[in-house]
């Protein structure tokens, strides 16, 4: 099992965690957040966290709240990413820019341990002649626009116009185009896809843990993985393919993934690993986010 963390974002940074938050760097300012998975007491003080932020996110229930600031801050604003040191990387390569905003769900518009995640998707689709991506529960498009800068036929799938929207502005901001933008239940999409015959490069699903598609379908991770990934697994191209499968759920193993994966590995001759994100924060602790598992077969 492989834990995995971002190696070179200078535009982010965890700073500490803990007592279930989070302080975090994104560009020029410094977040307070709600993180489910920090149940040990931080290790910095709780003066030394609010000296630093600029804001900081109140919860009113489980799904929203409000950002008070704490020093002045504009509501949206931009962060970069790089991949100018990846292997086969054009030295014109522009970085990939996201506008990050304070959303009334907490989020700010990235989730910086999948950095670990634009790296892999770049690194094996920049070797391909026009390959075909798909990403499902695909959020603001980091994924996306990784794939994109790859040289990629991207197809980006959210079941939340407004989120589709601003992984659009994301793609221009970056200086790129021609993605597929749908907004569409992730599960029926799949199975279209199924009956008409498409087979994709490179897949990546990030899916949460509850979720509705945009005519109110249900989605519950523990009940609707094992159906997702047989109809996935359909469209991934067997001869040459990286599939990533991300599950961000408390109590979730790594072993999960590798249980839906591993019939497809052994009759393709797929290469299978698993393991867990994470990030590293600069007062030493280490913040989990989730499981994942890779299929790949150059």
């Amino acid at each position: 099992m492989q834990l995995l963390s971002p190696a070179h974002f200078s535009d982010y940074e965890l700073l500490d965690c803990g007592d279930f938050e989070k302080l975090e760097r994104f560009g020029k300012y410094i977040t307070i957040r709600p993180e489910p998975q920090a149940v040990w007491p931080k290790i910095w003080s709780n003066a030394d966290w609010e000296k630093q932020a600029h804001v900081k996110f109140i919860p009113r229930s489980s799904s929203s709240g409000d950002w008070k600031k704490l020093k002045q801050m504009p509501d949206q604003w931009e962060i970069r990413y790089s991949f100018a040191k990846l292997k086969g990387a054009k030295k014109d390569l522009h970085d990939l820019v996201f506008r990050l905003g304070l959303t009334s769900f907490k989020h700010v518009g990235v989730f910086p341990e999948q950095a670990v995640n634009w790296d892999k998707i770049f690194n094996f689709l920049v070797e391909k002649e026009q390959p075909k991506f798909l990403n499902l529960f695909a959020y603001t498009g980091g994924a996306s626009i990784a794939a994109k800068a790859a040289g990629a036929d991207v197809t980006h799938v959210d079941s939340i116009k407004q989120v589709v929207t601003w992984a659009n502005e994301n793609m221009q901001k970056s200086k790129l185009d021609n993605i597929r933008w749908l907004v569409d239940d992730a599960l029926k999409f799949v199975k279209k896809e199924q009956r008409r015959g498409n087979l994709y490069q490179g897949i990546i699903l990030d899916p949460p843990a509850f979720g509705h598609g945009p005519a109110g379908e249900k989605w519950k991770l523990e009940d609707n993985i094992a159906e997702m990934m047989h109809n996935v697994l359909q469209i991934l191209d067997p001869k040459e393919h990286l599939l990533i499968l991300n599950a961000y759920s408390l109590g979730f193993s790594a072993l999960v993934p590798e249980n839906l994966l591993k019939p497809f590995a052994q009759k393709h001759k797929s290469e299978l690993s698993i393991g867990e994100l994470y990030l590293e924060a600069k007062s030493c602790v280490k913040l989990p986010l989730g499981v994942w598992g890779n299929l790949k077969k150059a």
